[in-house]
């Protein structure tokens, strides 16, 4: 199994000269069995630069699992060429809509719809399956794998772990560690900090022991002080979940969109310093950069 990535950026894409070593397109992620067999990991800007490729050896058969959908992990679809050309075969798979009660075929269809968009779901050309996922469920595809779990953000989002040629994968989505949101002392604290610890032992043996782990790290500690609760992790916290974990190579992703490449490239030699002797083997995740399990 090898990966790619197609997009490393969070919340919103930011290209420019200051972007080009840790790229500005948002969450996409390519994965490839060892027979060339297709998986995409979100949606973001980045799959529109794969389709592209994909429309030079057509028909294209792919699956594509959604984490969730805010913006910056669908807002490619639109621009993803494969859909658009009869005889193409692309199978959607993500979380619901539990507000308006609808699957994710309704929650994409909305960003396609006028005055958003020029071209409806319904002009779409592709042969396009939909799957809404549930939490701990298991996609057989055959070839692999996937299965869900759901993470804390404030949408309904998903991590997958990916199981293909005897390798496993695990990709966060977005994802800040459950914390109690009450004070010690308060008369729900006790009864709240076992939910916490239960969910937060929950997700990390979901992904014990895996291949290669993918995670969210958006922020700073500093920054995360001021930003707790916006659903995303600090590289501290984040390293430390792998840490826990046990697992193989870590690449941190999702990086703030205001980050510049010599802004990471700082981060990551004082982590580099700071968590030398640890056991963890970790880089920054850069756009293009293509790896094997």
């Amino acid at each position: 199994m090898r990966f790619k990535f197609r997009g490393t950026r969070g919340s919103l894409a930011a290209p420019g000269a200051s972007t080009v070593k840790y790229g500005g397109n948002t969450s996409c992620i390519e994965v490839r069995s060892d027979a060339g067999d297709l998986i995409v990991l979100d949606g973001g800007t980045g799959i529109r630069e794969l389709g592209l490729e994909l429309a030079r050896a057509m028909p294209v058969a792919c699956h594509l699992f959604i984490s969730h959908t805010h913006w910056d992990h669908i807002q490619g679809l639109p621009f993803f060429i494969p859909m658009f050309v009869p005889g193409n075969k692309v199978t959607i798979y993500g979380p619901p809509d539990p507000l308006n009660m609808t699957g994710i075929e309704a929650v994409l269809a909305k960003q396609m719809e006028y005055p958003h968009f020029p071209v409806r779901v319904a002009e779409l050309q592709a042969d396009i399956t939909y799957k809404t996922l549930s939490d701990g469920q298991r996609v057989d595809l055959g070839f692999a794998t996937v299965s869900a779990v759901l993470m804390n953000h404030p949408a309904m989002d998903f991590g997958f772990k990916v199981e293909c040629d005897g390798k496993t994968l695990f990709f966060s989505g977005d994802h800040e560690p459950f914390y109690n949101i009450y004070e010690p002392g308060d008369e729900d604290y006790d009864d709240y900090e076992r939910v916490v610890t239960e969910r937060n032992a929950m997700i990390m043996d979901f992904f014990r022991g895996v291949d290669v782990f993918i995670i969210d790290a958006q922020y700073t500690e500093d920054e995360y002080r001021i930003k707790r609760g916006w659903g995303h992790s600090c590289f501290e916290q984040a390293l430390t979940l792998a840490q826990a974990a046990g697992v193989g190579k870590v690449y941190l992703t999702h990086h703030e969109t205001t980050r510049t490449d010599d802004q990471l490239d700082a981060i990551h030699a004082r982590l580099q310093k700071e968590w030398s002797g640890s056991g963890v083997d970790f880089v920054l995740a850069r756009e293009g950069d293509v790896h094997t399990a």
